[in-house]
């Protein structure tokens, strides 16, 4: 999973589709037929970029970001998309995920960008996915699957907007637990959603790192997970311990909890 608004985190100028094109290329290079999921530029909310000029926003996360940021600046999306498209024409297996999905209107204009920029390339379909981090686009899941290919939870920006607390707030950053019952509600109505049309869904959060984060989004249907390197030892012993049969029930008792904590008594069942 590529995060692409690093590239311009990390920048004090923005990418031009040339430089992009060239890092998208290395990197598929590097992976050597491994797949490449590359997520569009994320921007706003705590992310922001000096170089982009963004209007001031006095409360950023319910603002421009993500998807709405990319349909209003055609400058920042079509230049991102020939520059994947361009790279993918040089082989490997890539992916587009689109992030802050509220709409299946987003969805259709999104996907209507890039199959204009597909065909003036000549390039090859990508698989298309989006993020499901609002409330909205987890309750509304069945309808998007109709028009993508995949889904990625991003469960750290869904618990923030699920529990309206600010993750980023020390005195409430405790209490934004991923592990609620009502954010694991809203993934198994994304995973339901997605099973209507034969649709994967992964979790990019911090949830899919946690061992028995893992277990309970394996039971709950969820068919990928990522995370950093260094979690990937403990969450795969984790799973290859333990029966899929055991973690559908226990996800299912979880959806039933009435507390994040009472979540996570339940770890001891599998002890």
């Amino acid at each position: 999973l590529m995060r692409t608004e690093f590239l311009f985190l990390e920048r004090g100028e923005t990418l031009t589709e040339d430089e992009q094109f060239e890092v998208y290329r290395g990197m598929i290079e590097a992976l050597d037929g491994r797949p490449l999921i590359a997520r569009a530029l994320d921007i706003g909310g705590d992310k922001q970029v000096a170089h982009l000029h963004l209007a001031r926003e006095d409360n950023p996360f319910l603002g421009v970001r993500g998807a709405r940021l990319l349909l209003r600046r055609a400058d920042l999306l079509d230049p991102q998309l020939r520059a994947l498209y361009r790279a993918a024409k040089t082989g490997g297996a890539v992916s587009i995920m689109f992030p802050m999905i509220t709409s299946v209107t987003e969805v259709l204009a999104l996907r209507q960008r890039c199959e204009a920029i597909r065909a003036e390339l000549n390039a090859p379909d990508l698989p298309i996915g989006v993020m499901i981090e609002v409330p909205a686009a987890a309750v509304l899941a069945d309808k998007l699957a109709a028009h993508v290919d995949f889904f990625s939870i991003g469960t750290n920006d869904l618990t923030q907007y699920t529990l309206a607390i600010d993750r980023q707030n020390p005195e409430l950053a405790e209490e934004a637990d991923s592990l609620h019952p009502s954010v694991l509600r809203l993934i198994a109505t994304t995973v339901a959603g997605a099973a209507r049309h034969g649709r994967w869904v992964g979790v990019c959060g911090g949830v899919a790192g946690d061992p028995f984060g893992a277990l309970l989004l394996a039971g709950l249907g969820v068919t990928e997970l990522s995370m950093t390197p260094r979690e990937l030892p403990a969450v795969k012993a984790m799973l290859r311990s333990s029966k899929i049969t055991t973690l559908r029930e226990v996800a299912t008792r979880a959806l039933d909890a009435e507390t994040a904590a009472d979540v996570r008594q339940l770890r001891l069942t599998l002890q």
